[in-house]
């Protein structure tokens, strides 16, 4: 949400996050998909607010930074829109996912990647503890969830290693 204008390098797909919790800062490549995504984003931002009242990346429909709560109550209506987080029925917008649990499902993903890859999961952790922001890998770990493939895989390689100092 932090995010302005000067943030944004589409050309190259590369986010400068400046001065975030912990007063870190570091720069995040995009996937091709999420810069083509942030690309037709700008053009239509741009094309719908002439006079943007914010140097944010993100704006309101009044051209001022989007705040943290609207994204959130935004993507909890599309979600019920879209089925994926039943309505409640009631002034809530229904229990589903968050838009911070990108974030988890993203470490998550991470680590199942690695390990098909062969990495040593060990050696990568801190690559994504410095992409996420963290200033420790301990923080890492909280976004970690426990989903079968990845404890599969976990146990797999464990297991390879005991055989391997049985030997």
């Amino acid at each position: 949400m932090a995010l302005n204008n000067s943030d944004v390098d589409l050309n190259n797909g590369i986010l400068s996050i400046r001065q975030s919790k912990f007063g870190k800062s570091r720069f995040v490549p995009l996937a091709d998909s999420t810069r083509a995504a942030l690309v037709k984003y700008a053009k239509q931002r741009d094309k719908l607010c002439l006079h943007p009242r914010s140097e944010a990346f993100l704006i309101s429909e009044r051209g001022q930074r989007l705040q943290g709560c609207a994204a959130r109550r935004t993507f909890a209506r599309i979600s019920c829109a879209v089925g994926v987080r039943p309505a409640t029925g009631t002034r809530r917008i229904g229990r589903g996912p968050r838009l911070q649990d990108f974030r988890h499902c993203f470490a998550t993903r991470k680590l199942i990647e690695w390990y098909r890859a062969g990495l040593d999961v060990g050696r990568e952790l801190p690559k994504l503890a410095t992409y996420l922001g963290h200033v420790d890998v301990a923080h890492t770990y909280w976004y970690l969830e426990a989903v079968p493939e990845l404890l599969q895989l976990a146990t797999d390689r464990l297991g390879a290693h005991r055989l391997g100092d049985q030997q």
